[in-house]
Parts: C-alpha cells; sequence; structure tokens
C-alpha cells in the first residue's frame, strides 16, 4: 500500500465514521495510556464510533498527522472534524462538553479525578482494520 493510499483510508475513514478514533492498540487492549483514557471516554459515554490501531505501520501516523496537522496520538474526530488528543478529549469529558458534542447524556461522576478506567466496554465500538491491506 502506497503512502497515498493510506492517507486516502485515513481520509476515508475520518468522513465515513460519525466519531473516528486513532489510537495505540484497540479499545479493547490500547497500548498506552493516552489511548486508553480517550477510548475510555467514549465509551463511558456509551456512544457508537470507530478506531483505527495506529502501530502496525509507521506511515499511518505520518500520514494522520500530515493530514490533521496534530503531532500526538491518539486523535479524536467527530463529524470529520479534529477534536484532539488525550487531554483535551479528557477535559471535555470532565466539563460535559465531550458527551454536548455528541449529543449524549453526560454520565454522573463521582469526585473522583479520573473516572474514566481500563474496563470501560465499548458499547458499539467498530475497529478499523488497515493492517490487512498494508501487504
Amino acid at each position: 500500500m502506497t503512502n497515498d493510499e493510506i492517507k486516502g483510508f485515513i481520509d476515508n475513514a475520518i468522513r465515513e465514521n460519525r466519531v473516528m478514533l486513532f489510537m495505540k492498540g484497540t479499545p479493547q487492549q490500547p497500548a498506552c495510556g493516552f489511548s486508553m483514557r480517550a477510548s475510555g471516554a467514549l465509551n463511558a459515554l456509551g456512544v457508537k464510533y470507530a478506531a483505527l490501531d495506529i502501530l502496525p505501520d509507521p506511515r499511518i501516523r505520518e500520514e494522520l498527522s500530515g493530514l490533521s496537522g496534530w503531532p500526538t496520538i491518539p486523535q479524536l474526530f467527530v463529524d470529520g472534524e479534529l477534536v484532539g488528543g488525550s487531554d483535551i478529549v479528557m477535559e471535555m469529558f470532565e466539563s460535559g462538553e465531550l458527551a454536548q458534542l455528541l449529543g449524549v447524556e453526560q454520565p454522573e461522576l463521582d469526585d473522583e479525578p479520573n473516572p474514566v478506567v481500563a474496563d470501560e466496554q465499548p458499547v458499539q465500538q467498530r475497529p478499523i482494520g488497515l493492517e490487512n491491506r498494508l501487504n
């Protein structure tokens, strides 16, 4: 797969999925704490989203960052627009802005500083497999 094909695949994923998360690993098995928190926030809100693991090929991250202008992973897109990375997603989650953006109810938050935990399971998450197309 060429770099242009990867870029096209990423662009299509952003356009075809209202909520698109590019992350390290998968929501079921995040490969870093930042990706775990971002997917955990979406899972806690119970929203349907698609996720793509950027780790199988370094070109995925390179093309994604070139397209978005954002250097870090994870990257969350909603309605084709970049929302941001883990810190922004968590700030928006905690303030209720993320729920508002996604049109869902904000869950009741305890007094815990980080209510999103690793065992939050996605309600309707769909992984996108680019790695099978890289060969």
